[in-house]
């Protein structure tokens, strides 16, 4: 019951929730699905720009093709990579259509600097592509059987506006999900 009034004081930020992690690897891995789903914004006023649709299915499917080749690199399960991937994907179209939501309302979208998808935006991302890969490989060597509850806990005191904090719960919807791995051995 204690836990449960803390985590909703925390949720709601009615106080001090500093945690103990028991998992290192937790952290820089949540730091790098912020940064992923930051570039949604960034995405999403390129798609206003050009009158482009946020479902890109052709392109979901050629990550999450890139990801399962990959993954064995990193000794993960490709069927994990892909799925975690694929949370990576639908958070940031969250993102994506709730911020042209607001535009279509507004009439406008913000003044904010413009970047080119084809040579900023997706490098960008497939940068991340590989440190996520990494760091989920990390963090599945580590990760805790209360990985759900420092999940949790952890979310909850990240920082950032609702829409950024609902696309990081999407983005983490199934990490705590499979099962924990030590290695992966590639090979007879």
């Amino acid at each position: 019951m204690r836990f449960a009034i803390f985590t909703l004081a925390c949720t709601l930020g009615l106080g001090s929730c500093s945690v103990q992690q028991g998992d290192p690897a937790l952290a820089p891995l949540l730091d790098l699905i912020e940064r992923r789903l930051a570039v949604a914004d960034v995405v999403a006023l390129h798609k206003w720009d050009n009158g482009q649709p946020v479902q890109a299915s052709e392109r979901e499917e050629a990550i999450i093709a890139a990801v399962r080749q990959a993954a064995l690199a990193h000794a993960l399960d490709p069927e994990q990579a892909a799925a975690f991937f694929t949370d990576q994907i639908e958070a940031n179209k969250l993102v994506q259509y709730a911020r042209l939501s607001q535009w279509q309302l507004a009439g406008a979208a913000p003044a904010l600097p413009r970047h080119d998808l084809q040579r900023i935006i997706r490098p960008r991302l497939d940068g991340l592509q590989a440190a996520l890969l990494r760091q989920l490989a990390s963090f599945n060597q580590t990760r805790s059987r209360q990985c759900a509850r420092e999940l949790a806990l952890s979310l909850a005191q990240r920082q950032g506006d609702p829409l950024h904090r609902v696309g990081m719960i999407r983005a983490t919807g199934q990490l705590c999900d499979w099962p924990q791995v030590k290695m992966l051995y590639i090979g007879a």
